[in-house]
């Protein structure tokens, strides 16, 4: 008997509860505590009239859910006119909003949809963050896990909400999440096997400075108890010195040795890198050889880490032939350098998962790995990243250019920084139909087309996940 969901079910029901955001996350919660006999409004900065907001908003009369709304310009004005029990946030909104603060001061706890869960979830939790490789890593562990025979629930940043199904997890299973900095800005309840695959700097259009950004990614393992496991990458001096912070097991990865023992050796510390060219896991003196990384089916030297992070996440529960055959079989993650078709004996890919310079430095890193050239779409929403070396990862792959996004000067600067006499043209438009078109017109036979923004879809789409839907139904419609 989960003890502690009961007691939750007894707290929330006849509660007010302010549900911030009716977003993918949200909508589940909002069902499931109506469910419980909760007293909800909704809060959302979209219009009434707004196409997707007022089709929830029917759905929910639909399925007899009576909620009240405050929704609009005005829509945090909702939150003072009354008193509440509850406050859920969507994961992208602050803590520090000013109604928010007054509303906890007033009594109410400020909580979220992944907080609730984690605090209830009766079963192992593992949880992925970083800047990069966060969904490849996460989506890794869960396969290698089912692969091992565990019931595992896979959930958080990478899609599927879980406090709907918490009735349905049992002890013996396994959950897997991927946190975003913005799930774990208010976290305290920390994962029992933690990764943090790298940090550099991301979303400081949203965070108050690089500093919180980072001290976030922490939340994630800092409240494990000694019986905790946290996964770091080496070769990132940030997490690196998030060591310091361990109470429990600590496991470096890195491509390199070297950079899981860089203050010394200590075979109490768990290592995961390549041995030559087989990943290799070693712990308290034993190497254990897993795989060659030319077995592997996903290309890329950044897929190569994500995959000795889910090894080190993972070794106490797997065995060394469920890894292979994983690694053999997984074709990645859609929007993640995805093949869409081939026409005319040009091959085209979305990666509208790269939003951040640094994502599609490790795309074109890998496409430079097996040879490929060809025709770049690229342009997004700035985050406030870094686009040092952006330039030069993209003319060694794309010597043709397509630009259709906010962040363009941003990138066309790092271009013509970088060329250092390298070759290249570059256009731009504004829809995503003629910057096809035009990349269809500039390749040429045993070429690629890829779309790899360098930026989030926020100029454009409501997600990354429309963006590379809108951009693979466009090729898909190519004759």
């Amino acid at each position: 008997m989960n003890s502690k969901l009961n007691d939750f079910k007894k707290k929330i029901r006849g509660s007010k509860v302010a549900v911030m955001g009716v977003g993918i996350s949200n909508r589940p919660l909002i069902r499931y505590i109506y469910s419980l006999g909760a007293d909800i409004t909704a809060f959302d900065k979209l219009p009434s009239d707004d196409k997707v907001l007022s089709k929830t908003m029917a759905d929910f009369k639909a399925e007899g859910i009576d909620i009240n709304w405050s929704v609009g310009e005005d829509y945090m004005s909702g939150l003072e006119k009354q008193e509440f029990d509850y406050i859920f946030r969507t994961p992208k909104m602050r803590n520090d909003v000013p109604e928010i603060v007054k509303a906890v001061k007033k009594g109410a706890v400020l909580t979220s949809e992944m907080e609730v869960f984690m605090a209830l979830c009766p079963a192992k939790i593992f949880a992925v963050t970083g800047s990069d490789g966060k969904t490849t890593t996460t989506t890794l562990i869960s396969l290698l896990l089912k692969e091992a025979g565990y019931k595992v629930w896979l959930g958080g940043n990478i899609g599927t909400p879980l406090l709907d199904k918490i009735d349905e997890v049992n002890e013996e299973d396994m959950v897997v999440l991927e946190l975003s900095s913005f799930q774990l800005l208010t976290m305290t309840k920390s994962a029992d096997v933690a990764v943090v695959t790298n940090v550099t700097p991301n979303h400081l259009d949203v965070h108050k400075g690089y500093d919180e950004y980072i001290d976030c990614k922490t939340h994630v393992f800092r409240n494990q108890d000694f019986n905790g496991k946290v996964v770091l990458n080496g070769k990132c001096d940030i997490t690196y010195r998030m060591a310091g912070l361990a109470r429990g097991k600590i496991s470096f990865f890195a491509l390199d040795r070297d950079n899981c023992v860089r203050d010394g050796e200590s075979s109490k510390i768990g290592k995961a890198y390549l041995d030559g060219s087989v990943l290799t896991y070693e712990y308290d003196g034993k190497k254990t050889p897993v795989i060659d990384e030319k077995d592997i089916k996903i290309i890329g030297k950044h897929n190569v880490e994500n995959y000795l992070a889910a090894i080190s996440a993972t070794f106490e529960y797997v065995s060394v032939d469920n890894i292979v055959s994983v690694a053999k079989t997984f074709g990645g993650v859609e929007h993640r350098i995805e093949f869409i078709r081939e026409l005319d004996n040009v091959r085209y890919y979305n990666s509208s998962i790269d939003s951040s310079p640094n994502r599609t430095i490790n795309t074109m890193n890998a496409l430079k790995s097996v040879n490929a050239h060809g025709v770049l779409i690229t342009g997004g929403a700035d985050k406030k990243c870094l686009y040092e070396g952006i330039g030069d990862a993209i003319l060694n792959v794309c010597d043709r250019i397509v630009f259709c996004g906010a962040n363009t000067p941003l990138i066309r600067s790092q271009l013509e920084t970088e060329a250092n006499g390298r070759n290249y043209v570059e256009f731009e438009f504004d829809d995503y139909s003629s910057a096809l078109n035009k990349a269809r017109e500039l390749a040429r036979p045993g070429d690629i087309v890829i779309l790899s923004p360098a930026g989030t879809s926020y100029d454009k789409f409501r997600h990354f996940e429309e963006r590379g839907n809108l951009f693979k139904d466009l090729v898909n419609q190519l004759t």
